[in-house]
């Protein structure tokens, strides 16, 4: 389990380290030592970025005649948080280590008595990981061991920091010192990040920086309903930045404060099957990240027990991920209910019923939302495409894109830089290539060298113009995975591009 848990830990160090030397991902005012959360995408990091965005929005909103797109403002009237719940309920249990000053969130800390027969002899504690359980163990046998307690170690039964009792505080030990008596109960710490509109400063000036773009397709539905000329069922999807003062961001860009979010509120009749149109986005959500890259192998789903539903949900599957710090939240899929329009109909005192004209009947529509960070499809794409392997005795770092989201589609090489015959060429066709494609022009080294430049950025072919091409027009295609090479047309060229970019 260690050694899994330090290959996991590897991979992650080499997939950052590997953002940074090519220029995928930087982080935030870096030059200053940085700032915690927050992130900046480079040359290549914005294009596999932009080319997530797009493939959602062409799948998601152009290539359906029942979804349409719309753009909300990230500051927004602050009734629109009171009425959706967000003010008084858009919080984290936070606990803070008075010794530290480090501070956590309750439902990420875990904690376990630890019992030696009958005897609780201490606490252990452990942030939430991969190995979670696994540390907590190690922990016990340590916390045994230290204190030559003779007996049986009885399995743990392992709770979060939010369920612990007041008398348990004092005896749980802070993950950042080890040592028990130093951490908090938990309390409320709403999320979202305060702002002022306007010159002055007071109580009437705040707003809030959004926490989700949910609540803009809401607010705005009326509008959509009397100009979009849509009828249920449809959705309303929008890309767009959210906020979240997140207490303690972590894994790379899986949990930052700055994110983008890719959301769509799909609206149903108050008497539709929510079930049936709620699986049916499940499917969708599963089979559209298979079609950009991801292995259906990592994808596996989680429902939400009733328990912990919000009162007016019906029901939340998220798909999980097996990122390699263990398998977490990607996509969610819920059933809302028609909670959030009926909150800014009474908030508001604007009517959001719809009018069914088949049915002749009023009513607010109920809503299935898939709801997904580009950032965290992003990561996922990067931890399922990198691969360490060996070439004929040579190391090759390859990321496996699909070419749908590959940041450059095609690397464009004369086999030598010196026959200006053949640059002209190469050149001819890179110009041509670059009106409907990101592709890279590279002149610089033997072409062994410009190939694996090229795999280390996920780009999918490499078209080199050599001798033959003067000859009968036909260029030397390596493909990034097999590395076979196959001689094309520049018809034949532009047609595998198309069809495998689309």
């Amino acid at each position: 389990m260690a050694d899994s848990n330090n290959k996991s830990s590897n991979l992650m160090e080499d997939i950052v380290a590997l953002c940074r030397r090519r220029g995928f991902i930087f982080q935030s005012s870096e030059i200053y030592g940085g700032i915690n959360g927050f992130f900046d995408y480079g040359p290549l990091g914005a294009e596999l970025r932009k080319n997530i965005r797009d493939c959602w929005w062409n799948d998601m909103v152009r290539r359906r005649d029942d979804i349409v797109g719309v753009e909300t403002s990230i500051i927004m009237h602050p009734k629109v948080w009171e009425a959706s719940g967000h003010v008084a309920g858009f919080t984290d249990p936070l606990v803070d280590c008075k010794k530290s000053k480090q501070r956590f969130r309750a439902d990420q800390l875990f904690f376990a008595q630890v019992i030696v027969d009958d005897q609780i002899i201490g606490y252990v504690s452990a942030l939430e990981s991969g190995r979670t359980e696994d540390e907590l163990r190690e922990k016990a046998d340590k916390l045994k061991r230290k204190q030559a307690a003779q007996g049986t170690l009885l399995p743990l039964q392992i709770r979060e920091m939010t369920e612990a009792r007041p008398e348990e505080i004092d005896l749980i030990p802070s993950p950042a010192t080890g040592e028990p008596g130093s951490l908090t109960p938990p309390r409320a710490f709403n999320m979202m990040f305060e702002t002022h509109v306007g010159a002055l400063r007071d109580a009437s000036a705040v707003a809030y920086l959004r926490p989700e773009t949910a609540q803009g397709m809401f607010v705005g539905f009326k509008n959509v309903v009397d100009t979009g000329r849509v009828k249920l069922p449809f959705g309303i999807a929008q890309i767009g930045k959210s906020f979240r003062n997140e207490i303690t961001p972590r894994n790379f860009i899986f949990r930052s404060r700055e994110f983008e979010q890719m959301e769509m509120e799909f609206f149903i009749g108050e008497d539709e099957d929510w079930q049936t149109w709620h699986r049916h986005w499940i499917d969708w959500c599963r089979e559209w990240l298979v079609s950009v890259g991801l292995p259906a192998s990592l994808l596996s789903e989680y429902d939400h027990p009733k328990e912990k539903l919000s009162f007016y949900s019906k029901g939340t599957t998220d798909i999980m991920f097996e990122y390699p710090f263990g398998s977490q939240e990607l996509w969610g899929i819920a059933a809302r209910g028609n909670y959030d329009l009926s909150q800014h109909e009474k908030a508001s005192g604007v009517s959001m019923a719809y009018f069914d004209e088949a049915t002749r009947k009023k009513f607010i529509p109920h809503v299935i939302e898939p709801a997904v960070g580009v950032d965290r499809i992003l990561l996922a794409i990067l931890c399922s495409a990198y691969a360490l392997e060996e070439v004929e005795g040579e190391k090759r770092t390859v990321l496996r894109f699909s070419p749908r989201v590959a940041p450059v589609k095609a690397g464009v090489f004369p086999l030598v830089k010196n026959k200006p015959e053949l640059v002209g060429m190469a050149e001819a066709l890179y110009r041509k290539l670059k009106r409907r494609h990101n592709v890279f022009w590279d002149t610089s080294g033997a072409i062994g060298r410009r190939y694996r430049r090229m795999d280390e950025i996920g780009t999918p072919w490499c078209v080199t113009v050599d001798f033959d091409s003067l000859e009968n027009g036909t260029f030397t295609v390596r493909e990034r995975d097999s590395m076979e090479q196959t001689r094309m047309t520049e018809a034949e060229f532009l047609t595998l591009l198309d069809d495998k970019t689309s």
